[in-house]
């Protein structure tokens, strides 16, 4: 772990940008080290690994869901997640709505698009998420708030490329916006940008960053995971 790195990062966000530690295949205890320096808010993608670090780590801990989540495994979350960055359809809201209505929680969401040249991604495209948001199902899920949208950038060092299409995504938020959410004044979050890409980000308006490498290290793929 690199806490030179992760004050040297925090030290230089502006006061809007919100850094996420990235804990995914960390163990606890490096989750408890960055808590120790006052970090709160820590993203996951796998709804069992949250659930077993939730267990056992402060309270007060923001846990914010970042990856691909399948709908048999919003269960494991819907008690105490924070927010949840990775909404990629309509179905997947609804069964979202089903479980936070079942944990008496109103959960915040962000609407996830596919901004990136790879197809492996996940995400919206505008068309598709237009049609949820004028759709009589999306009127109806109360235990949902759409607080804004996340993209993930092409993994490329064309950082030219990057910036276009973090500039795409910032485009599709004024437009859901403008069109859907003018009222609402919990509709404000950019989460976009990762360690290699997260100054373009910031330069192109996020509100969230994505930092998991340069503070804790490579991944440790050998970490337990039921997922």
């Amino acid at each position: 772990m690199n806490i030179e790195k992760y004050y040297e990062i925090k030290n230089s966000l502006p006061a809007p940008v919100q850094l996420i530690a990235v804990s995914k295949f960390k163990p606890a205890e490096d989750i408890q080290t960055l808590y120790n320096e006052g970090q709160r808010a820590f993203g996951e993608n796998k709804a069992q690994e949250m659930k077993a670090k939730h267990e056992i780590l402060p309270k007060d801990i923001q846990w914010h869901f970042i990856g691909h989540l399948q709908t048999n495994k919003i269960k494991y979350i819907a008690p105490y997640v924070t927010m949840i960055h990775s909404i990629d359809s309509a179905e997947l809201l609804s069964e979202v709505n089903k479980y936070a209505l079942k944990n008496d929680r109103v959960i915040p969401c962000l609407l996830q698009f596919h901004i990136a040249a790879e197809e492996t991604k996940f995400g919206f495209d505008l068309r598709e998420c237009e049609e949820m948001l004028n759709s009589a199902d999306f009127q109806n899920w109360k235990n949902v708030h759409i607080c804004g949208v996340m993209g993930m950038g092409t993994f490329t060092e064309d950082m030219d490329q990057v910036r276009r299409e973090f500039q795409h995504l910032h485009q599709i938020f004024d437009t859901l916006k403008q069109k859907y959410f003018a009222d609402d004044a919990d509709f404000k979050e950019l989460s976009m940008g990762m360690t290699d890409d997260y100054p373009i980000a910031v330069e192109e308006g996020s509100t969230f960053i994505r930092i998991g490498s340069a503070i804790f290290g490579a991944r440790n793929y050998n970490v337990p995971v039921n997922d």
